[in-house]
């Protein structure tokens, strides 16, 4: 099985994925980037106080000095137009998406993959955002109680602590609390609004279409990598006008045999792209495997492609399902 976490750690091995081309629905740094104009301590509606995962946070006035771990983390904050708060990040999955490749080049890289403790307090955060559960590494010295202890704020991706199925309630969560805490919920707002609104044209889109079973391919050579039930995974595959095959799976990412892919006969594979292995490997792969010759989706090589990195609870969900959507029923008006 591939838990987000090992993925996380996998692609740190292994060079960056290509992304496909992007739709129009990703989260637009439409705002200002921020300026911490006046005094943070001033800011109206604090100090403020959350729980994220277990963890009780205040904040006595917006953080200035971010550290972001993982793509969707620094995504999000860029997309709130708080380039600015951001004192460094560390371990893209991907290419930044080019709407906030100009941010970005002005946000110091802490590190490739995970900074060390030394690192990451080198920074002078007040503030951490991991979007894997690998991001607070107790191991490492990088868990959120050591931070706590520091006096430096933690949030960790609400994707890692939701029980049972995730979907746009948790993603609309994430960022309006994300946008709350750094005393822009106004941003958050908007972005919640963008993302519902390119959500919605796809769902108009597709919702008469026949839904074909899609096997989510993530990786796997004895056994599949696929996505569960519980991620948005999960999700994106619904809204794009398809069933997840293996959707009572019980876990964001988990290991199926070729037995039950056999047994429940998709009729498309999504495969994720990321890492050493290309797409056109994986393809390989399933179509060179006499067992699965029958199988509907390899019987006809009908493939569809996301990057993983739009797998995951963050501002490319809109874009991840317009895409998908879009391969899914191409010739949807």
């Amino acid at each position: 099985m591939l838990s987000r976490s090992r993925a996380a750690a996998l692609r740190a091995l292994i060079p960056v994925a290509l992304l496909i081309p992007l739709a129009a629905c990703a989260g637009s740094p439409g705002v200002a980037e921020d300026k911490a104009a006046g005094d943070p301590a001033a800011a109206p509606g604090f100090p403020y106080t959350l729980t994220n995962c277990g963890v009780s946070s205040t904040y006595q006035a917006p953080p200035q000095r971010a550290v972001t771990m993982n793509q969707h983390a620094t995504e999000l904050l860029l997309a709130l137009g708080l380039g600015d708060r951001i004192a460094g990040s560390a371990y893209l999955d991907d290419a930044v998406l080019p709407v906030y490749r100009p941010a970005y080049d002005k946000v110091k890289v802490l590190a490739k993959e995970y900074p060390s403790k030394e690192v990451l307090l080198g920074a002078d955060p007040d503030f951490v955002y991991g979007g894997y559960a690998s991001a607070f590494d107790k191991g490492q010295g990088r868990d959120r109680e050591g931070l706590a202890a520091s006096g430096i704020n933690s949030r960790l991706n609400v994707e890692y602590c939701t029980e049972g199925r995730v979907g746009l309630d948790q993603l609309k969560t994430e960022i309006t609390e994300v946008a709350r805490t750094f005393g822009v919920p106004e941003r958050g707002a908007k972005l919640v609004e963008e993302e519902q609104r390119c959500i919605d044209a796809v769902t108009s889109r597709v919702k008469d279409r026949p839904r074909p079973a899609v096997f989510v391919y993530d990786s796997g050579e004895a056994s599949a990598a696929t996505s569960g039930g519980n991620g948005i995974g999960n999700e994106i595959v619904s809204l794009s006008g398809g069933t997840n095959v293996f959707a009572d799976l019980k876990d964001t990412f988990g290991d199926v045999s070729w037995e039950q892919v056999i047994e429940r006969r998709p009729e498309v594979v999504l495969i994720y792209d990321y890492g050493g292995t290309t797409v056109e490997a994986k393809k390989q792969r399933l179509l060179n495997d006499p067992a699965l010759a029958e199988v509907p989706a390899v019987k006809n090589r009908r493939f569809v492609v996301l990057p993983l990195s739009s797998a995951v609870l963050g501002v490319r969900v809109a874009d991840a399902v317009e895409s998908l959507g879009g391969q899914l029923h191409p010739t949807a008006p």
